[in-house]
């Protein structure tokens, strides 16, 4: 399949809306903005910050970062990712890989939300440990109880095709926690192993990847902000913006357009 431009990228991440006008609602963008303001846990993602930002300072960001309207008295309806901004974030993200290839770096990929962004991490996990990348698992089977999601409470760590996720015991869950994240590189360390030298993920493996002070490059909806805060902090190398909620093969061409221009082809 031949690579989308950036302008065919562009025009098609409008059309699906992964970006431009998103499905996530207004409203639940600004109850989470003020969640992470007032250092709710569940929406930090394992994330600290060295500012005590304020609810305008979250939405400021994230207008500038994400694409969301700015304006704080617009507080119901459709918000926006600006495409532009997922582009150029994914640019970065290509270009970072294409920096693992060449230094054949060890690489660990994770998801909170493996129903939907497995087969695109795979397809880049893939390409890198065919160019001679480790891509490195821990702390399989791992299990932690929650409070903040549907019950079953229990989550266990699972390493699908090379990609860390956690299930109740039977399915794949979607997770926002740290837990995960915190138990696979407590265990490396343990064991006196070699930590990753990146982290693609999201969530809550994200988080806890950044603020351990592994190099780490995230995706984020425009309802969860921490990713984008920890890389304004200097947590996380690159936060790219997009509706996290499509089918796999919805992210082809952004998933071709992120190997072509990594040369990972």
């Amino acid at each position: 399949m031949t690579p989308p431009t950036r302008a065919e990228l562009i025009s098609y991440l409008v059309r699906t809306g992964i970006a431009g006008h998103v499905d996530t609602p207004r409203q639940n963008n600004l109850r989470h903005y003020r969640r992470l303001a007032q250092k709710d846990p569940y929406h930090q993602f394992g994330l600290t910050f060295s500012h005590e930002w304020t609810f305008s300072e979250v939405l400021a960001l994230m207008s500038k970062r994400c694409g969301v309207v700015g304006d704080e008295e617009y507080v119901w309806g459709i918000d926006t990712i600006d495409p532009d901004l997922t582009v150029d974030a994914l640019e970065a993200f290509a270009d970072r890989l294409a920096v693992a290839a060449e230094r054949r770096e060890r690489v660990m990929f994770a998801t909170g939300h493996p129903n939907k962004l497995c087969g695109t991490y795979r397809a880049w996990k893939d390409a890198l440990a065919a160019r001679g990348c480790r891509i490195l698992t821990a702390a399989d089977g791992y299990s932690y109880e929650v409070t903040t999601e549907r019950p079953p409470h229990r989550r266990t760590v699972v390493w699908k095709e090379g990609i860390a996720i956690v299930t109740d015991g039977r399915l794949a869950r979607h997770s926002h926690h740290p837990f995960a994240m915190r138990a696979i590189l407590g265990e490396l360390a343990e064991h006196g192993k070699e930590w990753p030298q990146l982290v693609i993920a999201d969530h809550g493996f994200a988080g806890a990847a950044g603020e351990a002070g592994v190099p780490t490059m995230g995706f984020a909806d425009c309802n969860d902000p921490a990713l984008f805060l920890g890389e304004h902090e200097g947590k996380l190398l690159v936060t790219v913006p997009m509706d996290d909620g499509y089918l796999t093969e919805d992210y082809a061409p952004l998933r071709d357009y992120v190997l072509a221009r990594a040369g990972l082809v």
